[in-house]
Order: structure tokens, then sequence, then C-alpha cells
């Protein structure tokens, strides 16, 4: 393996011009530039990333510690993070709790040891789980899900819109009785949509009936599970609303084993969806995460930090979903006497 002495001795140059050409910390004349890079391009010479990060102080490497990879939503975090990294210089570490607290503490230990510049974190766990000093060390930036005052960056999606807008939908189409799937109460995307769906109901005089409201942990087995109990009641919701798109995956499987219809027998909106959705029939109507653009904002906000350009105080930025119009949802229709 070359090393930056063969380079300067076949460039015949000095050990200092070499660096200066790789590390591009100074003016070096057109022509040596050159014979630098001829040199550094023949002997196939790779300038020790290890030794550039201990003049540094740091690694180039952010972390990035999503909740579910089983879910095709986390995926698509990955590859905008993957290209949003990279173009800053950095290399991505990549991580996943299991939707685990324990897994995910274990996490940010690790992360501490790998000596990472910062890291883009999806918490999974309440907000009793954490402390400040969790997050202490190294720059962090929350993602997807926020904790209460946990001091630092967040870049969320407005969770209570989402659920607004999509039962809005439903409400407007003349559904009456909506039913949810929802996420973990713990989880600030769990209840804020629950929320979201409960005052849109609210600002009309409804509520849900009791045990049209389920749990399905953001999980497509279970969801499958508890909308097949629900949907297999005899006082079924006539539409339901489904808090992220990996459940609705499940929703839909459970409407196609009991022999229902979507969306003659039940109308289905949800939040997000996920790969491979679009190939659904029908097309889900969904209120969608600008996942591509959080994602950058999130990295953006956590390189910001990490060269000390961020602002001290924390910041909480809040994107706004989208409503998209699929096939999924019909208008109620009325008993005929």
């Amino acid at each position: 393996m070359a090393t930056i002495k063969d380079v300067a001795r076949a460039a015949g140059v000095s050990t200092a011009t070499v660096s200066a050409v790789v590390n591009d910390t100074a003016y070096v004349s057109p022509e040596l530039r050159g014979r630098v890079l001829a040199a550094v391009r023949d002997l196939r010479y790779a300038p020790s990333l290890v030794a550039r990060n201990l003049r540094s102080g740091r690694s180039q490497l952010i972390a990035l510690a999503v909740a579910d990879l089983a879910n095709p939503f986390y995926a698509r975090i990955v590859t905008a993070a993957e290209a949003a990294v990279a173009a800053w210089g950095y290399s991505l570490v990549l991580f996943n709790s299991d939707e685990k607290p324990d897994i995910e503490r274990r996490i940010l230990s690790r992360i501490r040891t790998l000596g990472c510049d910062g890291s883009v974190v999806v918490p999974v766990g309440p907000e009793s789980h954490y402390q400040r000093r969790d997050f202490e060390g190294m720059p962090v930036v929350l993602l997807g899900r926020s904790i209460g005052d946990a001091g630092v960056d967040t870049v969320t999606i407005d969770n209570l819109s989402a659920g607004k807008q999509a039962t809005n939908y439903l409400l407007d189409l003349g559904h009456r009785h909506i039913g949810s799937i929802t996420g973990p109460m713990q989880l600030t995307t769990g209840s804020g949509r629950l929320q979201g769906m409960l005052e849109a109901m609210a600002a009309r005089g409804l509520a849900p009936k009791t045990g049209h409201v389920r749990s399905g942990e953001f999980r497509e087995d279970t969801a499958y599970s508890v909308a097949r109990d629900l949907l297999g009641q005899p006082d079924r919701p006539t539409a339901l609303y489904v808090a992220n798109g990996v459940m609705a995956i499940g929703v839909m499987r459970a409407v196609a084993d009991l022999g229902l219809r979507c969306p003659e027998d039940v109308s289905i909106a949800s939040t997000d969806t996920v790969a491979g959705a679009g190939g659904l029939k029908p097309r889900l109507t969904r209120t969608e995460h600008p996942v591509t653009d959080m994602t950058n904002e999130a990295l953006r906000m956590l390189v910001d930090r990490i060269e000390g350009k961020g602002a001290q105080p924390a910041r909480n930025v809040v994107f706004q979903p989208a409503l998209v119009v699929g096939e999924s949802c019909s208008p109620l229709k009325l008993p005929t006497h």
C-alpha cells in the first residue's frame, strides 16, 4: 500500500506538498498539483482517514438510529440520509432500535464509543424513559418524534394535523361511525394523531364508539389482528383512520380476509404510506410526510451543530402533512328502506 512518502518521491515534491494537495489545506501551483494528483492516481494512494481524523478531532461519522428497519418508511429515511451526509463529506453509521427502549439505550452508548460527530435519533421510549444526560456529549437531533424538554433540536410532522385531515375527509364523506387503529400512546406520533382524530370528530359533536379505537403498535401484524377483530363485529365502524402506513397494509389484509370490500364496506384513510403500497387496490387515501425534506432538515441542523453554526436554544421544526386522495374512501351509503 502506497504511503505519502511514496507519492512525494514519485511526484518529486515534499510530503507537506502532498498533504496540502490531498487535504486542500494550502495553495499549490497547478503544475505541482498536477504532478501530485498523477502520482496519487498511479500509486492508488488512499489517505489515512484515521490519521486525518486524529488531526481534525472529528470522525466524520454521523449516526442514524431508526425505530424499525422492517418498516419501509424508515428505509426511505435511510436512503435520504445517506445522500445528505455524503454531500457534506460524512459517512453514515446505521442503527435499528426495533422500537425497544432498552436496545436504544445501548445504541446511544455505542454511538459515543464509536466517537461519532453527531447523531439523528428516532426515539422509541416514553418521555419518562429519557433524561437530559442521555443526549449530552455530542450534537443530537430527534427526527419524527419529540421528547418533552430533551434540550435538543427536533424535526417532526404536525401529527395533530395529520389525524385531523384524514378524519375530516372521512367526515366530509358522511361517515359518523369512525374507528381508529392507533400507534403506541407513549409516542408523540401515536398520541398526536389520535388526538387529531378525536378533535376533528368532537368539532362535529361526535366521538368514536367504545371499542372502536384499538392500538396496532405501529406493526403490520398487530394491526391485522386488531382490525380483523374490530371489523368482524356486528357494529363495526363504517370507516377507519389508521395511524401509519405499515399498519394500513395489515388493515387492508384483514378487510380482504374477512370478505369485506374497501371502500364499499369500509373506508380507510391513513397517515403516510409505505413502499409497495402504491400497488394496492384500492390506492390508499392518506396524509403524507415530506420524508426527504424532514431528513435533510434534521441533518442540516446536525451538521450546523457539529460545525459550531447552530443557535444555542434547541429548535423544533414542524413540517405539515399533505392529504393525498386515493380510492380507499367513498361516501357513506345510507340504508335503503
